[in-house]
């Protein structure tokens, strides 16, 4: 049996700290009233996400709910975004988890802040 094509895999996880510090050190971000996205290059043929859900957002059932809502985004739309990035997704403080708002945040985001990295000098 073969896995679903829009599956998200461990393969597709920012899983190890040393992978989250790269993002953090990169420095490259996008942000709006929903979401803040940063990201940076990952040398592999995917992009991957990770999630930074703190417990400022609030209790566990509403970050469970942020984590739901952007890993269903991720898994919808990957195939229309670049490959090769690594992606730390965080809401913004304030911002309620609704899946529409969410919808058309993440993408937005993940086109923009490729466009920093490709012109951003080596």
């Amino acid at each position: 049996m073969t896995a679903h094509p829009h599956a998200y895999r461990p393969a597709d996880r920012v899983r190890r700290q040393a992978d989250f510090d790269r993002v953090y050190q990169a420095r490259f971000y996008a942000a709006d009233q929903t979401l803040v996205v940063q990201g940076c290059a990952n040398g592999v043929a995917r992009t991957r996400l990770g999630l930074s859900i703190s417990r400022r957002v609030g209790n566990a059932v509403l970050r469970n709910r942020w984590k739901r809502i952007i890993r269903e985004v991720f898994r919808r739309h990957r195939a229309e975004w670049p490959s090769g990035l690594d992606l730390v997704v965080r809401p913004r403080r304030g911002a309620d988890p609704v899946f529409s708002c969410v919808e058309q945040s993440l993408p937005r985001l993940v086109h923009r802040l490729h466009r920093q990295l490709r012109s951003a000098p080596p």
